[in-house]
């Protein structure tokens, strides 16, 4: 097949050489972005008849739900990070390409890297998000987010190293300031990070300092709105709130940050924390998207896209995940969640095997095709509303045939193979701060060294479905609906 020129003047797939007509080529689809979304979406085009090409700064995929276990020394960088060249490498179609982004020519149909233009004849903008200081970008260097492997391992080196010189430090008020931890924003990320960060002083390392004693670090989580995780239902607030506050982490709403310097923070009320460790996970802005397709964004600079998720007046080009503005059937905009984006990938990878082949067919939007993950057979069109996702008893049944050893992964049946990455690490009489993954296990069974299959009741997608905990009995599990004080929410 010829390669095709950088200007994409080439269109209806013929090459004119010699007098002969070259064969059809395929049609072109861009990725640009390796997230949840992204890389759905070229998943989702596996058996296509296209081209596909992943863009991404990065030659990893990331699992940011677990990005706070690295941040706590829970894990570490390489356990929630994966090649994007070995998720595809059995993809014939795809090709992956590290590279920058610098714009995009809708006319021309050309994405402008660093080092090439890429033409498309079709394009997916999966970006994602990046932080948000509310016209205080000064603040980024004194309190540190959470989005990248990079975020992760300062932000564990700075918590680390507090503990570290508090354990050397004489002062009564130098110690006090070390050992105080302020989280910035009460969502997913800050809920996590402060029951992490509790556990992390009251349990894991309580025996490891001889001049200090770690339980007493003090722990802050500030919001600004009236009410913890304001993006989900508010009958998961109240729990949000409680949580935290069993571990011991002082929840203080209604109180957005005035000023932040390397002494710590400034309340709304007036109050100063002395804080050697600052943390921001109180908000997010979208990718620079807008501004490379020119389109209109949103407050928080998302896309706002069709019922179809593609951009208006620009059928060939969709913009999903955290980027996009999209509004779900009960008029509610979609949060930002792992979930939404997977989900919001399979359905532009059907779209645009239609849109490159000149066979579009958008009559049903998106959210008619939302489905919780597990909840039904692949392919069933029933109606679903988000908020049905948000409720406790939506389960998952699979069968373990392995014995379940403390901290090692179970690998779950044949027969449930995408499951693979939502059974995380499981300890004993502990319960896991995963987001998206399907966990909240109280105890394991007392006999954990006999191989037999073990039923256990998952979650399906923690991340909208909120609180519960799961009780082993005797090789059985039942779910309850009362909170765990242990577990945490997810995203």
């Amino acid at each position: 097949m010829r390669a095709l020129d950088e200007t994409g003047a080439i269109v209806a797939g013929q090459v004119m050489s010699g007098g002969h007509v070259a064969p059809a080529r395929r049609p072109r689809v861009v990725i640009i972005g390796a997230g949840f979304g992204g890389i759905n979406a070229a998943i989702g085009l596996k058996k296509a008849d296209v081209e596909v090409t992943v863009i991404d700064r990065r030659n990893y995929h990331l699992f940011q739900p677990l990005l706070y276990q690295v941040a706590t020394a829970g894990l570490s960088p390489a356990q929630i990070a994966m090649p994007i060249r070995h998720i595809l490498r059995r993809q014939k179609n795809a090709t992956v390409l590290m590279d920058k982004v610098d714009d995009i020519d809708k006319d021309a149909r050309l994405v402008i890297t660093g080092s090439r233009r890429v033409p498309y004849d079709c394009l997916v903008v999966a970006t994602g998000a990046r932080h948000a200081y509310f016209g205080h970008d000064d603040w980024e260097e004194l309190a540190p987010g959470l989005k990248t492997i990079g975020d992760a391992t300062e932000v564990r080196a700075r918590i680390l190293a507090a503990f570290e010189k508090a354990g050397v430090n004489e002062d009564p008020t130098s110690r006090a300031r070390l050992l105080t931890f302020v989280i910035v924003g009460g969502g997913p990320t800050g809920v996590e990070l402060a029951g992490a960060i509790a556990e992390l002083a009251r349990k894991a390392i309580v025996s490891e300092f001889r001049r200090i004693d770690s339980s007493t670090a003090r722990i802050v989580l500030a919001e600004a709105g009236p009410r913890m995780l304001p993006a989900f239902p508010e009958s998961l607030s109240a729990s949000a709130k409680k949580q935290p506050e069993r571990l011991g982490v002082e929840v203080r709403l209604g109180q957005a940050v005035t000023q932040c310097d390397e002494n710590g923070v400034v309340l709304a009320d007036g109050r100063a924390i002395a804080s050697a460790c600052v943390l921001w996970a109180a908000g997010v802005q979208a990718s620079r998207a807008a501004k490379w397709l020119k389109a209109e964004p949103d407050r928080s600079g998302r896309v706002i896209v069709c019922e179809d998720l593609s951009l208006p007046a620009h059928p060939e080009v969709f913009v999903i995940g955290d980027t996009a503005f999209v509004v779900g059937e009960d008029g509610k905009p979609v949060p930002g969640i792992a979930p939404a984006a997977k989900q919001m990938g399979k359905y532009v990878a059907k779209a645009d095997q239609g849109a490159a082949c000149g066979k579009t067919d958008r009559s049903v939007p998106l959210h008619r095709l939302w489905q919780p993950r597990y909840d039904r057979p692949q392919g069933s069109r029933r109606r679903f509303r988000l908020d049905q996702a948000e409720r406790v008893h939506r389960l998952a049944a699979v069968e373990l045939c392995a014995p379940l050893v403390p901290g090692r992964l179970p690998q779950p049946h044949r027969r449930f193979p995408r499951l693979g990455m939502g059974l995380c690490h499981i300890r004993p009489r502990c319960t896991p701060n995963h987001r998206t993954t399907q966990h909240l296990i109280e105890s394991l069974p007392a006999d954990r060294t006999r191989p037999r299959p073990v039923a256990l009741l998952l979650l399906a997608d923690l991340s909208t479905a909120g609180f519960g905990r799961l009780t082993w009995e005797r090789g059985r599990s039942a779910i309850s609906q009362k909170p765990n004080a242990s577990s945490q929410i997810a995203r």
